[in-house]
């Protein structure tokens, strides 16, 4: 992620939504018997533009959930959204698992499959199109979903770098 674009922002000013991902319950064997202990996955974001993921693990569903919030904040990315939908076509990778995400026309929908389309939902995206190509683990889509949202860049930013007007922009 070095030398990336990253779009930090602080928790602490916007309101936060939150959805549970995935909620893995483990066992270990010890001597006494079978410890049973949770990790949950959970993304946050305002649904207009700011996500982030979290992982947290503990002995109580609620504990885990929390920890995994506290995490997901530490984390949150600005997504640029345009008339509902992303910008332009990217892919995103993590580990084995890779994703493609395509922008749609109005009252598409968001068309992803499971943990995709919760960081898509939380962000804020209502018209989309998404694949994901790789691994199934949830902990890698939703990374490399996120991955490909932090290459993302806005009609502004490209107009700033080309050095030329927005209106020009959309001419040609």
């Amino acid at each position: 992620m070095a030398g990336r674009n990253t779009k930090r922002v602080k928790a602490a000013e916007i309101e936060l939504k939150e959805k549970l991902v995935t909620l893995n319950r483990v066992a270990k064997v010890t001597k006494g018997g079978r410890t049973f202990s949770f990790a949950a996955i959970v993304v946050v974001g305002d649904g207009e533009g700011t996500v982030g993921h979290g992982l947290g693990k503990a002995r109580d569903v609620t504990e885990a959930i929390a920890k995994a919030v506290d995490d997901a904040k530490k984390s949150l990315i600005r997504v640029p959204i345009y008339k509902g939908t992303i910008p332009h076509e990217q892919k995103g990778k993590y580990g084995a698992g890779k994703v493609f995400l395509k922008p749609a026309a109005d009252g598409t929908g968001v068309i992803a499959g499971g943990a995709m389309r919760a960081v898509l939902e939380i962000a804020g995206v209502q018209n989309v199109l998404a694949k994901s190509q790789g691994s199934s683990n949830p902990h890698n889509v939703v990374k490399a979903t996120i991955d490909a949202l932090t290459k993302l860049r806005g009609p502004l930013e490209i107009a700033k770098t080309r050095n030329i007007s927005m209106k020009k922009l959309f001419e040609g």
